[in-house]
């Protein structure tokens, strides 16, 4: 005989109407302003880059953290600012040619017997489509030029925004521990205030240590470049620079576009040499600059980089592929500190352990014979 169907009833109240509806709300909130939340995060990245400099002249001038801050950010805009002055003419001269010359390297490439299987594959063919265009977009009239300007302009007022939004969170940085601790307790707030000092200084010390990385990547794939006769040794050297940025691939990276370039310009001989130096140098760079100079700045596997890369990648695009070792690298330290209490006592549980097991060994071994 079947059951009588039973009636079930969900009550909500108010409150919880309310929370949902308040959850809502600031979930559709945060995707309206997701792009303002990305520039706050690369502002904030930015300070803690800056923190550890304004702290060092701090201490070295003898002079208040405003006035720090403002010389260590506007000298690093300025030197950006002078290297780009310095360098935009011929670079941008040197970018565009490259790219307007896309299609006819790839055509180049095509024809070479060294990348048959390029041709027979058809990925020429989309390869040759593709940089047909990209060197389309280059601007051939005023009014592309005028468009290109503004697109740098549009650029560069968001660069301006994030550069001063990170200027002013190195200013308040102090305030902002303060505010964080007070909300804390003692205990509480020390671990807090060491995870956050932990993070400032990896970040600091990794961009540091990246910036002399690429320089020196870009220098040596640059001039080695120019050395075997190419005519846009300056871009390619920029390029590699940048994919270098890429922490461990980087350079490797850069042979997928640096080889076949000079392999359409000054043949197989010397893109075999160019692939030789760029394998050279991923080698130098893996195994002695970067431990060198980035120290243990990041102390993290390559297995973590290399993760790291592909997950801010894809949440972040390329900015969170450049920034991925440091991100990865502060979670890896939050970890560490949350962690650290159970890790103890599973480290002293161990020791316990292996006491017992050597009191009991010992006990047996001066045990008479039965």
């Amino acid at each position: 005989m079947s059951q009588p169907a039973r009636r079930v009833e969900v009550i909500l109240s108010l409150r919880t109407l309310l929370l949902v509806a308040g959850a809502v709300a600031l979930a559709a909130a945060l995707v309206t302003i997701r792009s303002a939340i990305v520039l706050v995060f690369f502002a904030l990245f930015l300070a803690l880059v800056f923190e550890h400099p304004t702290r060092a002249l701090m201490d070295r001038a003898r002079i208040r953290r405003g006035l720090a801050a403002t010389t260590v950010v506007l000298g690093f805009v300025l030197l950006v600012l002078g290297l780009g002055v310095a360098l935009v003419v011929p670079l941008v001269d040197d970018l565009a040619r490259f790219l307007r010359s896309l299609p006819e390297i790839v055509e180049s490439l095509q024809e070479s017997e060294a990348f048959r299987w390029f041709r027979e594959s058809g990925l020429g063919d989309e390869a040759e489509q593709g940089a047909a265009d990209l060197a389309g977009r280059i601007p051939g009239t005023v009014g592309g030029v005028f468009g290109l300007v503004g697109e740098a302009l549009t650029t560069a007022v968001v660069l301006f925004t994030v550069t001063f939004l990170a200027l002013f969170l190195v200013i308040e940085m102090p305030r902002l521990r303060e505010a964080v601790a007070s909300m804390l307790m003692p205990d509480t707030a020390d671990r807090v205030l060491g995870i956050w000092e932990q993070i400032t200084r990896t970040i600091s010390r990794w961009a540091i240590g990246a910036l002399v990385v690429a320089v020196i990547a870009g220098t040596v794939q640059g001039v080695t470049a120019a050395l075997l006769g190419s005519s846009y040794a300056l871009a390619l050297g920029l390029i590699a620079g940048l994919l270098d940025l890429i922490p461990n691939i980087g350079a490797t990276l850069a042979a997928f576009i640096l080889v076949p370039v000079i392999l359409a310009e000054e043949g197989v001989v010397k893109a075999v040499i160019m692939l030789v130096v760029i394998v050279a140098y991923q080698q130098v760079e893996n195994n002695l600059v970067t431990p060198t100079v980035m120290g243990r700045a990041t102390d993290i596997s390559a297995f973590l980089v290399i993760l790291g890369v592909l997950v801010f990648g894809t949440l972040l695009g390329v900015l969170g592929a450049l920034v991925a070792v440091p991100l990865t690298a502060s979670i890896q330290i939050i970890l560490r500190e949350v962690t650290a209490d159970r890790r103890a006592r599973v480290e002293a549980a161990r020791q316990e352990r292996t006491a017992a097991t050597q009191t009991l060994a010992v006990q047996g071994a001066d045990a008479p014979p039965g």
